[in-house]
């Protein structure tokens, strides 16, 4: 990083600059960049317009307004970014963009379903940015049982710590668009809303990811939970999680696939036999017709997907659509290996019920990747119905009632 020593009079200039044009810009000394401090509160407000980058320091308002996020922006050093309803960002796409709240910083970032939190492009194309991501201190189980493991977004933070009710802020009415690709080295992936070990003393209600090219939603471990999110159109999974993530409290989730989409959910626990299953009430995963998976002949297209001692308590699920696709197989719910089959459905710690499968194929009974004697039997309950959200701006993109698929 250039280093610049500015007289008196420079700074005040700088700072006035950084007034005028509503910028928060700090460098964090990992590439190029202008060091600026600003030592009082008013220097740390957007009030309408202008540009997020850098690594934010010091508590950050953003007004309700029209902005640029430019480059990968962290927030750390115990600062907290507050961004008020009907803030929209428009997001750099010629460069690796991203929102990453780090462990020692907190976002406060809370919409309405009138005038949410927009972060989106001007390309409006699938894997244009990052999206968001949260680092918190709870938890985790990763691979061979590790407390900590390295994050797969490209940023090389380890993560995973003591703190199960530890606090990463709260996120609500707040919606990610074209998010999800590939960054740093190139094949480091991000998803469009991603949580590493965030603790339960978080708040995530009604968040939408919107056509991303990874999962719409992805948990490393931790101990939160989300209420009200929808996962629509996006490329790989809607919802996924490992390191034995186990939220309790989760109830309103809703996927819709459409065009290109792997699993609905796709869950593990990274290896870890001694897991603590997550609780989620509510789930509603539709496959639209002619939705293929991401790659061809994948057997990537069942509704559940339950492997490496993945575990989960499911209650009310709603499903739809998941349709055979050449020779590879549609199921409710799909068990991938033994083990999972042994520690984790006999236990008791994978349950999908009451549940109801229509407009699919084999509904009957689960599926597995291995020879099973005994598939488990697989019965349809008619009083199971779709997830009920609240419509609005909130899950609206471009005119498109994304709640539609509820109706």
């Amino acid at each position: 990083m250039k280093r610049r020593v500015l007289s008196l009079l420079s700074l005040t200039a700088v700072l006035t600059l950084v007034l005028n044009s509503c910028t928060i810009e700090v460098n964090d000394g990992l590439g190029e960049g202008t060091t600026v401090t600003t030592p009082g509160t008013t220097e740390s407000v957007l009030s309408g317009s202008g540009t997020l980058s850098g690594t934010i320091t010091k508590d950050l308002l953003i007004k309700k307004g029209n902005y640029t996020l430019d480059g990968v922006v962290k927030v750390s050093n115990n600062a907290t970014i507050t961004i008020e309803a009907g803030a929209t960002f428009n997001v750099v796409t010629t460069k690796t963009s991203g929102l990453v709240i780090l462990q020692d910083g907190n976002i406060n970032a809370v919409g309405t379903a009138s005038e949410p939190i927009v972060f989106t492009t001007s390309t409006k194309t699938p894997g244009d940015w990052g999206g968001i991501t949260l680092y918190g201190n709870a938890p985790i189980k990763a691979v061979n049982g590790n407390a900590q493991a390295l994050s797969e977004d490209g940023n090389n933070v380890y993560y995973g710590g003591t703190d199960a009710n530890d606090n990463s802020g709260t996120m609500k009415f707040v919606r990610v668009e074209y998010a999800g690709r590939k960054i740093g080295d190139g094949t480091s992936e991000t998803n469009s809303m991603t949580f590493y070990a965030v603790g339960a003393g978080t708040t995530l209600e009604n968040l939408v990811t919107y056509k991303g090219t990874d999962d719409g939603f992805e948990f490393f471990g931790g101990t939160v939970s989300a209420k009200n999110i929808v996962s629509y159109g996006n490329y790989d999974d809607s919802f996924d999680w490992q390191d034995a993530w186990s939220g309790q409290n989760n109830t309103n989730w809703y996927a819709f696939q459409t065009g290109i989409g792997n699993f609905g959910m796709e869950i593990e626990a990274s290896g870890n036999a001694d897991n603590v299953a997550p609780k989620i009430s509510n789930i509603t995963l539709i496959r639209d017709a002619n939705t293929n998976p991401e790659s061809a002949n994948s057997p990537e297209i069942s509704a559940i997907q339950f492997k490496k001692h993945g575990t989960g308590i499911f209650s009310n699920v709603y499903m739809s659509g998941y349709k055979n696709i050449g020779t590879q197989k549609a199921y409710s719910v799909l068990i991938q290996d033994t083990a999972t089959e042994t520690s984790q459905v006999a236990t008791g710690k994978i349950v999908v019920s009451p549940a109801t499968y229509l407009n699919s194929d084999n509904p009957n009974f689960w599926g597995y990747a291995y020879t099973q004697v005994n598939p488990k039997p697989f019965v349809n309950t008619n009083t199971v119905t779709k997830v009920s959200l609240t419509p609005g701006a909130w899950a609206t993109v471009d005119g498109v009632n994304l709640l539609a698929g509820l109706q």
